[in-house]
C-alpha cells in the first residue's frame, strides 16, 4: 500500500517519527529533501542490515518521482519486508502541494 504526498505532508508535520528513505542521488538531496534518510537505489542492497531490525515496520520510501523509490519497494519486498509504502509522485509532487 503506498502513501499519498498528502498523507505524508500531514504526518510531518504532526513531527511523527517516521522510518522514512530518500533512494534519489546524493546531488539531488544537497539540493532538496523532506528530512528522509539517504540510501540512494544503487546502494541500497549494501543496507539490508541495518534495515532488517525494522523488517516488520512501515518503511517510507521516497525519490524525485515515485520511479525510484518503487524500484526500492519492490526490491525490499522480495527481501521480505512486510510494510513497505512509496511516496507516490515523489518530491515533485510534494512540492507541488506546498505551492
Amino acid at each position: 500500500m503506498d502513501i499519498t504526498v498528502e498523507e505524508l505532508k500531514e504526518r510531518l508535520d504532526k513531527g511523527e517519527d517516521l522510518h522514512f528513505y530518500d533512494v534519489r542521488e546524493e546531488h539531488e538531496y544537497e539540493e532538496d529533501n523532506l528530512g528522509a534518510i539517504l540510501i540512494p537505489l544503487g546502494e541500497f542492497p549494501d543496507h539490508l542490515d541495518e534495515l532488517e531490525e525494522i523488517k516488520d515496520e512501515e518503511i517510507i520510501i521516497h525519490c524525485r518521482s515515485g520511479a525510484r523509490s518503487g524500484k526500492a519497494k519492490s526490491f525490499l519486498e522480495a527481501q521480505g519486508f512486510s510494510n513497505v509504502r512509496n511516496v507516490l509522485g515523489g518530491i515533485l509532487a510534494y512540492r507541488e502541494l506546498e505551492d
